[in-house]
């Protein structure tokens, strides 16, 4: 392994989220078309960890190893929610406890699939037909977390064809991609330079609704697909979206709800790198706030870093990189 680190081998690993009853959200997401690739079983601290990822052979990360990935879902089940009538968990877009958004999908015909997931049983924050935006929708998962859904052909001649078959028969789950993470920031020039000078992403896209007041920006690693040419980010996989409402950062009493105080529910994302060892010496010298280092707690494989919200960005070790396993 070696011994330096490179951002450019840095990958948007995964966006974690607390679930009541693991056996109810597994299936909601493998119907999404996403296969679990892990189950990490913890009794002793009493939780277990589903990753979930797109794994077909057209997969852009199919068959790498769980922390060699971009897109993944890490669901995080805590012993005895799923009897616990009282648990609910905090999906980010209730206020006062409003932070992160959703993860979003996308899919290769928008109407099949919002037919096939209504027809499933599962319920909708928005459809297609609801609203001024026509081209998006969100579902719900059983949690309540928002799962936007977008066409892999948007942007693209066709993308929003009234008359694409609309019978779920006409949609491939093994072809969707996990395309991006949403969270809002209350300082957009704050968390742009976290985000590109410390995390070492690259800006793929930036949306600008000054109508509706906000801003979004699309960031990832470029990796062997390179920045996406004219801004047509809906193929990619492992992106971070950052919403900023304008005028939140003149507010000194503005704060975002990190997913980790209480009420909980999104936990952090999740950046693997090269040799985590040099990462977490070059983050120390670009002097980023810890929540916790290498060699605190028990857990000497994993490191989380805080954004300038406070969202928690965990750092683990890519195993192709290192040549084992990490758990």
């Amino acid at each position: 392994m070696a011994t330096t680190t490179d951002t450019k081998n840095y990958k948007f690993n995964h966006s974690m989220l607390r679930v009541k009853d693991p056996k109810a959200s597994v299936k909601f997401y493998e119907f999404l078309g996403m296969s679990l690739i892990k189950h990490l079983q913890f009794p002793e601290a009493k939780f277990d960890l589903y990753f979930l990822a797109y794994d077909s052979p057209n997969a852009l990360s199919s068959g790498n190893s769980t922390f060699d990935r971009e897109g993944v879902i890490e669901l995080t089940h805590n012993y005895g929610t799923e009897n616990d009538d009282n648990y609910t968990v905090n999906n980010g877009n209730k206020e006062p406890h409003r932070g992160f958004g959703h993860v979003c999908i996308s899919v290769d015909n928008i109407q099949a699939a919002c037919n096939r997931i209504e027809q499933a049983g599962y319920k909708f924050q928005k459809k297609l037909t609801d609203g001024r935006m026509k081209h998006i929708a969100f579902a719900l998962d059983p949690d309540g977390y928002w799962v936007e859904i977008v066409s892999l052909k948007i942007g693209t001649k066709g993308a929003d064809d009234p008359n694409e078959p609309s019978d779920p028969s006409a949609t491939d789950p093994k072809s969707y991609r996990m395309n991006h993470t949403m969270i809002r920031v209350k300082d957009a020039q704050k968390s742009l330079e976290f985000y590109q000078d410390k995390m070492g992403m690259t800006l793929f896209r930036t949306v600008e609704q000054e109508a509706a007041g906000f801003n979004l920006y699309f960031l990832g690693y470029p990796g062997e697909k390179g920045v996406p040419e004219n801004g047509f980010t809906a193929d990619y996989e492992g992106l971070l979206e950052l919403t900023w409402n304008y005028g939140t950062e003149k507010d000194e009493n503005f704060k975002y709800h990190d997913g980790n105080s209480q009420p909980q529910g999104f936990g952090h994302i999740c950046v693997s790198v090269d040799n985590i060892d040099a990462a977490c010496q070059r983050f120390e010298t670009l002097n980023v706030n810890w929540k916790k280092r290498l060699t605190d707690g028990r857990m000497k494989n994993v490191a989380f870093v805080l954004d300038p919200d406070g969202y928690w960005v965990e750092i683990v070790q890519n195993e192709r990189f290192a040549g084992k396993a990490n758990f």
